[in-house]
């Protein structure tokens, strides 16, 4: 959790932007399109229309990334792993999610935001008309990125931070009890220092359900204090999910790590300023993971026993979360 993000949460953009950036990845795509746009996402008896923000790479997507960022915070605070993530080909879809509405409308649980979740996991169930939600805001992004043409990627990553970190799962899980046939294109979740909400169990529900299927769930997380609840999202993960392998902690991390070159000042001041080798350690791991779940490989540097991965087990960098 994080201070002084609130009205950045709640505060709609006023403006359409689109720019284009290089990304300096030799093996990567090398361009990286941003457009900024809203999604509709119904609330109660109203439909609130959230900042969106949609990254294409120069080529065909390998995948579509949803990232979502953590509470009292918004979209752009992500927007460095979106960018890494898009340089290695993916489509990322990065919504802004309420931290505060009087209709219970918020990424965090705060009273009772289930309902609000299941509308969420509404924009993914009928992605496949574009003439629904999620897809007319795809339609006008790729539509001001040039690529009138791109379908939208059928396979998908979920990734959440913090109280994205346990929306995520509860969307995911959602999709598999009402859309079976989107859930089919999910491939796999990154969760990023997961936050258990103070109220309710929509952590520990979703990954008790979801454990019970095969759909990779990896983590990257920071070592317990204040800004991630002392590690009860962690914990969560560690007594809800029995597999050998659940991701890493990285043992010097920060709350923010994922929020990269991207951190706003007043997240620095209140969980840290994320140190250069956690950043690299996250992005280059999860993103990693990512892919294979899209392909249905393995790449061993990426997992105990590779070159990448031991190398940072001996610098001291990670401890395996198993």
């Amino acid at each position: 959790m994080r201070i002084g993000r609130l009205l950045a949460a709640v505060i709609a953009c006023t403006a359409t932007l689109f720019t284009t950036v290089s990304t300096p990845d030799a093996a990567a795509e090398t361009t990286v399109t941003k457009v900024e746009n809203k999604v509709d996402i119904r609330c109660a008896f109203t439909t609130l229309h959230q900042s969106s923000a949609w990254y294409f790479p120069g080529g065909d997507p390998k995948g579509l990334v949803w990232l979502q960022h953590g509470f009292a915070s918004a979209n752009d605070s992500v927007d460095d792993t979106a960018r890494k993530f898009t340089a290695q080909g993916f489509l990322v879809f990065a919504p802004t999610l309420p931290t505060a509405n009087v209709l219970g409308c918020t990424l965090e649980n705060l009273g009772n935001n289930t309902d609000f979740l299941h509308n969420v996991a509404d924009l993914f169930g009928k992605s496949a008309d574009l003439g629904d939600k999620l897809g007319r805001s795809f339609t006008e992004a790729r539509t001001k990125a040039g690529r009138s043409t791109l379908p939208l990627p059928t396979s998908w990553v979920f990734a959440g931070h913090s109280a994205g970190g346990e929306a995520v799962p509860y969307v995911a899980q959602q999709l598999r009890q009402d859309y079976p046939d989107a859930f089919a294109k999910l491939r796999g979740m990154v969760l990023y220092d997961p936050v258990k909400s103070f109220i309710g169990n929509n952590l520990s529900s979703s990954l008790n359900h979801l454990a019970n299927t095969t759909l990779p769930i990896l983590a990257v997380t920071a070592p317990p204090y204040t800004c991630n609840r002392n590690g009860a999202g962690t914990q969560v993960l560690l007594d809800q999910l029995s597999r050998p392998f659940l991701g890493v902690r990285l043992t010097s991390g920060a709350h923010i790590d994922v929020e990269g070159s991207s951190a706003p000042a007043p997240d620095k001041v209140a969980c840290g300023t994320p140190q250069a080798k956690n950043i690299e350690a996250l992005q280059r791991l999860s993103i990693g993971w990512a892919g294979d779940f899209i392909s249905g490989s393995t790449t061993a540097d990426l997992y105990p026993g590779g070159g990448y991965y031991q190398s940072l087990i001996t610098a001291g960098t990670v401890q395996t979360l198993s």
